[in-house]
């Protein structure tokens, strides 16, 4: 088997007002985990970057390695039985990997937040959730009690729950769905953080509160001139928010493109596969696509592309070269910035 390497530049930001310089690079990651069966190998050389106010969607199937890499961002990791046996996370130009534990303590909530996507067992129960935004700033800024539940009526305010000084003494349970959701976002936003990793955001709320959540996250990125990544598996949560999309599977990238680039033409199989997933009024009574076969056992991906037994296209050539991140271009060749797919066949898969 030949195994070409992925570590491809990672494309720049997408218009959009977006800075320059990244405000993270992911660079060749890779985690394992140990395992009494074997080496699960969930990262396998992610390459991608965010830059401040821009929104970079992950997208997958559950198991694609999407929340394992924030969470090496983060440094949440459980290690053992998890481990980075390489890779590079630049935050600002340095690596976190190579900072001690004390250093990314500090980096973790005042410039990189987490938005988790189970409100309600992320929060305390047996907290109040005025004491729960306020221990950021106890922790953090050293405020008295009475100054933190300020800021935290302040918060609450600023991500629109209502009555919000007559509820900061207010227990998770006695909120709803989303009301939890506009919780964590306010514990993300509550030193205001460079970047923020929101993953799966809206899971488990209805599509009205979905709606309002994601432009309630769009509207403080705005505002605070954020860097937003979004993981999710769900691509209509993300075409209005997203500038760049990294799809993900079996661990690693298989396309990156703008946003409105790879709704119109996507040029990984894996992607046509997950976009024709999704309801569309003008097939009402027809069945629903769905992709054939299940995501790979990841102690035991399959050689070549991993995506090969479920792929219509798959070929010879995808059962025995793992592909690398291809440049896309157009029919004569021209570049179409901030493009790549891990398929042999991308140019019939884009261009028909």
């Amino acid at each position: 088997m030949t195994i070409i390497d992925q570590t491809a530049s990672v494309p720049g930001p997408a218009d959009g007002g977006a800075d320059d310089a990244p405000l993270l690079e992911v660079r060749d990651l890779h985690v394992e985990f140990h395992t009494r069966d074997g080496v699960v190998r969930a990262v396998n050389g992610v390459n991608y970057s965010v830059s401040a106010g821009e929104t970079l969607a992950v997208l997958g199937e559950s198991g694609s390695g999407k929340s394992v890499t924030a969470q090496a961002i983060m440094g949440i990791l459980d290690m053992p039985p998890a481990k980075i046996p390489q890779g590079e996370i630049r935050f600002r130009g340095e690596d976190m990997l190579r900072m001690d534990a004390e250093e990314r303590r500090r980096l973790r909530g005042a410039k990189i937040a987490m938005i988790f996507q189970d409100a309600l067992s992320s929060l305390n129960p047996v907290l109040s959730v005025g004491y729960q935004l306020g221990e950021m700033f106890r922790v953090h800024q050293g405020m008295s009690k009475k100054e933190a539940k300020a800021k935290a009526i302040e918060l609450m305010d600023r991500v629109k729950i209502p009555a919000a000084a007559a509820r900061v003494d207010d227990y998770p349970h006695q909120f709803s769905g989303g009301m939890r959701q506009r919780i964590m976002i306010a514990m993300a936003l509550a030193l205001e953080p460079d970047l923020i990793i929101a993953d799966e955001p809206t899971t488990a709320l209805d599509v009205t509160v979905q709606a309002q959540v994601m432009d309630l996250l769009a509207e403080l990125q705005r505002e605070y001139h954020m860097g937003l990544i979004l993981i999710t598996h769900d691509l209509g949560v993300v075409a209005d928010v997203a500038d760049k999309i990294a799809v993900m599977y079996a661990g690693r990238i298989v396309e990156q493109a703008p946003v409105h680039e790879l709704y119109k033409r996507p040029a990984h199989p894996y992607t046509r596969g997950l976009l024709d997933s999704i309801p569309r009024l003008d097939q009402k009574g027809q069945e629903l696509y769905a992709i054939k076969g299940l995501p790979p056992n990841l102690l035991r991906t399959p050689s070549g592309c991993a995506f090969n037994p479920r792929c219509p296209k798959a070929q010879d050539i995808c059962r025995t070269d793992t592909p690398a991140l291809f440049e896309v271009t157009e029919r004569d060749g021209s570049a179409l910035p901030g493009r790549r797919s891990a398929c042999h066949f991308w140019k019939e898969t884009i261009h028909g």
